[in-house]
């Protein structure tokens, strides 16, 4: 299996993680929730596979570019 790195687009903090390591996830389905000047920014599977890590915990600042998860796909 491959790995596909899954990075923030924006500055932000992390509010809400919807999907849980070793669940399955199909391309465009939310992995989790970024607050970003008031704004909830959704962060997607960039593809099909399994979700092996979070990287960032509820209420961590994250950065533009940041690698918040990985993918096996």
């Amino acid at each position: 299996m491959a790995r596909k790195e899954i990075r923030s687009e924006i500055n932000g903090s992390l509010w809400k993680i919807v999907k849980q390591p070793g669940e399955s996830v199909a391309e465009d389905d939310t992995l989790m929730i970024l607050e970003s000047m008031k704004m909830e920014i959704p962060i997607m599977a960039e593809a099909n596979g399994t979700l092996k890590e979070i990287l960032v915990k509820q209420g961590d600042p994250v950065a533009e570019g940041q690698v918040v998860a990985i993918l096996d796909v």
